[in-house]
């Protein structure tokens, strides 16, 4: 029964993250929260180095926590390369 327990704890360790590819993640969408969702921001960042990335961490509509990465392109714009969501523990809130 302890073993049953220790796994079904490790189990849930595991599955309590997911991650997005580090690489360039073609089909990747922002979703509400993104600095790109809607489109482009109107302003540029201008001092930042091309090929530099830029770090947004945001709470989606179901509460949990998203970390996104960027790439600033050469014509100043953002491109989206990956996401991770945390989930957290089913008991958290309580």
């Amino acid at each position: 029964m302890r073993y049953l327990l220790i796994i079904a704890a490790l189990a849930l360790t595991v599955s309590g993250c997911t991650s997005g590819s580090l690489s360039d993640a073609p089909g990747l969408e922002p979703i509400p929260g993104s600095i790109t969702y809607g489109g482009q921001p109107r302003t540029r960042l201008t001092k930042a180095p091309v090929g530099s990335s830029v770090n947004h961490q945001f709470t989606n509509n179901l509460g949990q926590r998203v970390e996104e990465r960027y790439v600033i392109q050469p014509d100043r714009s953002l491109k989206l390369v990956s996401r991770r969501i945390y989930r957290g523990w089913p008991f958290d809130d309580l």
